[in-house]
């Protein structure tokens, strides 16, 4: 590689890298405890649990979960309704006061006996506030497609940075970590180590990082396009005055996909369903396929099935990003491993902060006492800031 074309590709690394370090320590800080939610949610008290009861204990008719919800709160409407895949004793229920209300009502309903556990404040949780500076900064659609620039430009640094790793270390074998050299040496190369130790877990975390920023968008498209197909015949109709039974509406979809089981439900007029129908979203029994939805479009006024098929291959690719983001699909061992890099990479992140922040003077001391290899190293290190 000649020399212009490394102070480009050294050029291109450090303003990528700059831009986005700071976002990108504030995501790995408030990613940390996102890989534990469940475990933090319990130890601080937020999540809700069943009360233990006999092993095979029916399950409540899903009209009486609903009516619970509608005494507690007889002003407002169902918006959605639905399950955790290691909670299948609680129905989670959603209401507001119209079908896409923000300020909406969350209530934990027991699944055997249709009475109100609680009623659950994730927004002023530790985890809630986690959650939305991870996700979207409290911006709403436009703060998420900020992280997602973010992400991009921390995929650019990684790929420079490799570009530049190379030739940087052509003459030191590979982890080398000289501790007898000045600070920001041992910084540098502590830096350089880590960010190749961790070069393929950034890169999957900020391209699926990347991708869920885009999940409104890819909702909205999907909305216009095979949703609006869907439920065409349905154009024009006024909405309809009465509900038809959750509890028939639920067991035709579930006789209509054998395998499957309820992910969650969208009631009339919300983001994932039409104004006519109830949007009965199945999925898998696997680790993977649990994450995977089919919709099955269920008239809601007459309880009979309208519409069923896959969804398209962006909101799969969607769908399949959000675990493989924060290693929640492996287990115990996966939440581990996605743990310890992400404080590895909160370390690339602040040691290559570090190196720029002390480059002209470290630089100009390195150029006058040290050898001439050794400041022509240092030379390159300060126009290549860290990822």
């Amino acid at each position: 590689m000649t020399p212009a074309t490394t102070r480009r590709w050294a050029w291109i690394h450090k303003w990528s890298s700059l831009v986005c370090t700071i976002f990108m320590l504030l995501l790995c800080l408030t990613g940390l405890p996102l890989i534990y939610h469940h475990e933090i949610g319990h130890l601080l008290g937020n999540d809700v649990e069943a009360p233990a009861m006999a092993p095979g204990t029916p399950k409540a008719d899903l009209d009486r979960v609903i009516a619970a919800g509608k005494a507690l709160y007889p002003g407002k409407v169902m918006m959605y309704m639905s399950q955790e895949a290691d909670e299948p004793n609680i129905w989670n229920l959603t209401m507001g006061d119209h079908p896409n209300d923000p300020e909406y009502k969350p209530i934990a309903v027991d699944a055997r006996t249709a009475k109100v556990l609680a009623q659950p404040n994730f927004e002023d949780s530790f985890i809630g506030v986690m959650f939305h500076l991870h996700v979207d900064l409290y911006a709403g659609l436009w703060g998420k497609l900020f992280l997602g620039f973010m992400g991009l430009l921390l995929v650019i640094a990684i790929v420079s940075g490799v570009v530049l790793y190379a030739p940087f270390m052509r003459k030191l074998d590979f982890g080398t970590v000289r501790r007898d050299r000045a600070p920001r040496l041992k910084w540098l190369d502590l830096h350089n180590m880590l960010g190749i130790v961790t070069l393929v877990w950034a890169l999957v975390v900020g391209a699926t990082g990347m991708i869920n920023t885009w999940a409104d968008l890819l909702l909205k498209y999907w909305q216009y396009t095979e949703m609006a197909e869907m439920v065409a015949p349905y154009k024009g109709l006024p909405p309809p005055t009465t509900l038809a039974s959750m509890e028939q509406s639920m067991s035709r979809a579930l006789a209509a996909e054998p395998g499957m089981k309820i992910g969650f439900v969208a009631f009339p007029g919300t983001p994932f369903t039409s104004a006519h129908h109830y949007g009965i979203f199945m999925r898998g029994n696997e680790a993977l396929t649990s994450r995977l939805y089919k919709p099955v479009l269920v008239d809601a006024q007459t309880a009979q099935i309208t519409d069923r098929r896959e969804l398209p291959w962006y909101l799969t690719a969607l769908l399949i990003s959000q675990p493989l983001h924060f290693g929640d699909y492996g287990g115990a061992w996966m939440q581990f491993l996605w743990a310890m890099l992400d404080i590895a990479t909160i370390v690339v992140l602040g040691s290559g902060l570090y190196l720029w922040l002390k480059r002209g003077n470290t630089a100009r001391a390195s150029a006058q006492s040290a050898p001439a290899e050794e400041a022509q190293e240092l030379a390159l290190a300060g126009e290549g800031a860290s990822k």
